[in-house]
């Protein structure tokens, strides 16, 4: 009896399993029976124009697409945080900025002063980049008290105004030695922080499935991860996705979605 009943359990068991697998396998198959919704991918990314030459008019526009397509959030740079807390009010699209951008070398009182300024303008998430060089020198409590104090005051600013401040901390992967990345997911998911983002897009290179998976692998459920950089297509998307990634960063967000309409 008590063999059937342990073969009963491990033959149920093994038949969740293959249901679970078979799910994942149509949620997350894009380019086959496109079985996931739309719905499901627009809400994972954050709609972003953080040229250096973006104009208002190129903001009211992404903010336009974001309210008509549904994306969680713009993202923008923080001189164009008011422009889209106009444009986006009571839509549910979230404002995103950034801070220390794209280089990170501020020092932290400037960013933790930079990231509350955008937060009183609107903001509700605030991505900011590290001091690349002080890891590259192993200036490591360095590095550790600026990941915690820009997200302690950027939380508390929000605390403040009765806002929960979604803080993604940029370690931009491609400058960076596997040792040094294992060390920054550390200290991101030691500090408060809610995501670890894999790069500002103005880089060497961006996003790769081996970082992401490395995050994952040691923010374990507690430390989720932005993928962001050279996100161009619905193939890329779904590599990201499949590897671990919570949030995606893409200014080709449209050129996506027509992809999955197509």
């Amino acid at each position: 009896m008590d063999l059937y009943t342990d073969n009963y359990r491990l033959f149920y068991a093994t038949l969740t399993f293959i249901q679970i697998e078979w799910r994942f396998s149509n949620v997350f198959d894009f380019l086959g029976g496109k079985h996931v919704l739309r719905k499901e991918i627009v809400k994972i990314i954050d709609h972003t124009n953080l040229q250096p030459t973006a104009t208002k008019e190129e903001i009211e526009q992404l903010c336009r697409e974001a309210k008509e397509e549904g994306f969680y959030a713009v993202c923008v740079h923080p001189c164009y945080v008011k422009t889209a807390r106009f444009f986006l009010k009571e839509s549910g699209v979230k404002i995103c900025t950034v801070v220390g951008f794209p280089l990170g070398a501020n020092d932290w009182e400037t960013k933790a002063a930079e990231a509350e300024l955008a937060i009183e303008n609107g903001a509700e998430e605030i991505d900011f980049v590290i001091n690349l060089g002080f890891v590259k020198s192993g200036f490591w409590e360095q590095v550790e008290e600026e990941i915690k104090q820009i997200t302690v005051r950027a939380k508390n600013k929000g605390k403040m105004l009765n806002k929960n401040i979604i803080v993604k901390v940029i370690v931009e992967t491609c400058y960076l030695e596997e040792e040094e990345k294992i060390k920054l997911c550390n200290l991101v998911k030691q500090s408060g922080a809610d995501y670890i983002k894999t790069s500002t897009g103005f880089g060497t290179a961006g996003a790769e499935v081996k970082d992401i998976e490395l995050f994952k692998q040691i923010g374990g459920g507690s430390l989720k991860i932005k993928a962001a950089g050279g996100i161009r297509t619905l193939a890329k998307l779904q590599e990201m996705v499949k590897a671990g990634a919570d949030r995606i960063g893409t200014s080709s967000a449209m050129a996506i979605i027509q992809e999955i309409t197509a």
